[in-house]
């Protein structure tokens, strides 16, 4: 009896110190975790959803941003004169373009800005800020020979990618540059599909010299197109995903984890031919398209598109906060070394 007690002692004790060794180092892999969570912790800045707004509104007060009309010409300064103000180098890249609508040449201008340009490292970005000439799809036949204000189909896009500048103005990069892309002559081309190289002109042009360079590429591309509505579906475009696979689940898999998952879904809709489409097969650069596809749309696009419709009414702040929320985390990541 003496002797078991003895023994159950001596056992109680090395249990007893065992636990507090083991509890001891779970402790320390603790802290060691902690840690590292807290060392891949970024200062992402804060998009501001109201500036966004304003800068949409900005470009509508200009006019139609039509190629060949005065209003595309003071737009076009203007955009420059945004992305300098920022502290981006920018380039005014002119061309020449024929254009449906006019069946003639037509002068047009991509207007570019770059971020921290030595940076060999670079992530495109890009919208086009040109808007339709004509509403094709109204509803109302009378309003189909008028101009589209080009609130969400152009604007919005521009609008976004100028508040993520203004940031990257205030909050520097350190490992990464960043293009920003303004692409010209993307929405004058044939409806239907018929002949897709009438659209995306100012992406074709650039393509072509990008892929004529000896610069830096980047490292992939996000295009923003009609990304201001409410209720947005943004779902896995088809050619981003035939080019860009891992870039789309990249970026989606950021803004789920920010909390839009209800806005960028896991399905994949129909491919479009956009700007993205030409930077993917001529600069070969990988570029992704988040674009507004909701389901039940006569169009597969939003209900305003190519209407007189699309104007100030139609843009969501929350819906702009999103996307200029996850392009931000996605930039501010990849200077981290963390995607």
């Amino acid at each position: 009896m003496s002797n078991f007690n003895f023994f159950s002692i001596q056992l109680l004790a090395l249990l007893t110190l065992s636990f507090f060794v083991f509890s001891s180092c779970g402790s320390e892999e603790s802290r060691q975790t902690e840690r590292s969570e807290s060392s891949s912790v970024i200062n992402v800045p804060t998009f501001n959803a109201d500036s966004a707004w304003q800068f949409i509104a900005d470009q509508l007060e200009f006019g139609y941003r039509i190629p060949g009309t005065e209003s595309h010409l003071e737009c076009r300064d203007y955009l420059a004169d945004q992305l300098r103000r920022f502290g981006a180098e920018v380039e005014v890249q002119g061309f020449n373009a024929r254009l449906f609508n006019t069946q003639t040449s037509t002068r047009a201008y991509n207007v570019i800005g770059k971020f921290n340009p030595s940076a060999r490292q670079r992530i495109l970005l890009g919208a086009h800020w040109d808007s339709r000439y004509v509403a094709d799809h109204d509803p109302d036949e009378a309003n189909r020979t008028q101009p589209v204000p080009g609130a969400d189909d152009g604007g919005s896009g521009v609008g976004v990618l100028l508040e993520i500048a203004r940031q990257l103005g205030e909050n520097p990069l350190s490992n990464i540059g960043v293009d920003i892309v303004f692409f010209d002559a993307e929405d004058q081309g044939i409806d239907g599909g018929r002949d897709p190289e009438t659209w995306g002109r100012g992406a074709q042009f650039w393509s072509h010299q990008v892929s004529r360079s000896s610069a830096p590429r980047a490292k992939y591309g996000i295009l923003l197109d009609m990304v201001g509505a409410s209720g947005p579906r943004f779902g896995k475009e088809g050619f981003s995903m035939r080019f860009a696979p891992d870039v789309v689940n990249t970026v989606w898999g950021v803004a789920q984890r920010l909390g839009y998952g209800h806005m960028f879904v896991n399905q994949e809709v129909q491919g479009v031919i956009d700007d993205h489409y030409f930077v993917n097969t001529i600069a070969r650069i990988p570029m992704i398209n988040i674009i507004n596809r909701p389901p039940g749309t006569d169009t597969g696009f939003v209900p305003h598109w190519h209407t007189i419709h699309d104007d100030m009414d139609v843009i969501n702040k929350s819906t702009l906060h999103a996307v200029g929320h996850t392009v931000l985390e996605v930039l501010f990541r990849e200077d981290a070394g963390l995607l």
